[in-house]
């Protein structure tokens, strides 16, 4: 892995100019996760995912964008900025590696809010830039065998596994889906996606207060399996 914010010009150019380089960008967000877990928990776990995905395969690893859509939180704390406004950030950012020589970039996204954003972004990409770049946006939670929550079970274990600033002790139930029909729960999604704190009321989808680092380590592995065999089938599907 090249961690792309801890090296010197020369070197870096050098390490690029020898070898077809991938990249990654991972994009996470700022928003609350309850009173148990921190604002940057997106971030936190996104960048654990990339820096992992970056290790195993020599992947040049950018700066995590700790910034994405969360406006749906208010009025619980977020900083967000506009879906054009990642989509314009990314495709820059991609134009950049271009001109670096970077061809190949995995854009790995850690916010559910973030998904209009890169949707298709492959396909802008390619466009503008004539075909000479190849783009793959992947969300790291479809790579596991669960439904996701939003600061319950699997987000806390995961944040267990890779930090020491969670507060177990704050941990509180929130929206529990379990015995809810598929309609109702498409119906509080849908709530959620305008108002989080109305669709929750504190702000918690899922039980975290059973989460352990032991399951966030299991289901971390299991993104990691899932996520690497999808990059090399992406790469090995898309040779030239």
């Amino acid at each position: 892995m090249t961690d792309i914010k801890t090296q010197f010009d020369p070197i870096l150019r050098k390490i690029i100019k020898n070898k077809k380089k991938i990249a990654i960008i991972p994009i996470g967000s700022i928003e609350q996760h309850g009173p148990h877990l921190p604002i940057s928990t997106d971030s936190d776990i996104v960048s654990e995912v990339a820096r992992k995905l970056a290790d195993k395969h020599g992947y040049l690893l950018l700066p995590t964008i700790t910034y994405g859509i969360s406006f749906e939180h208010a009025p619980f704390f977020n900083l967000s900025i506009r879906e054009s406004t990642l989509r314009t950030v990314l495709i820059d950012l991609c134009t950049s590696l271009l001109e670096n020589n970077i061809k190949t970039i995995f854009i790995i996204n850690g916010h559910h809010g973030n998904l209009k954003s890169i949707k298709n972004i492959d396909v802008k990409i390619k466009k503008i830039l004539k075909n000479r770049v190849k783009v793959f946006p992947l969300s790291y939670w479809h790579f596991m065998d669960r439904d996701f929550d939003h600061a319950g079970f699997v987000e806390t274990s995961l944040m267990l596994a890779i930090s020491k600033n969670v507060k177990m002790k704050l941990a509180k139930k929130g929206l529990i889906t379990d015995k809810m029909t598929k309609q109702e729960i498409i119906k509080v999604g849908k709530l959620a996606n305008k108002s989080f704190p109305k669709a929750t009321k504190n702000g918690i989808w899922g039980d975290p207060t059973k989460a352990t680092k032991k399951d966030g380590n299991k289901i971390l592995n299991e993104i990691m399996q899932n996520l690497s065999k999808k990059c090399q089938t992406y790469l090995t599907e898309n040779r030239q």
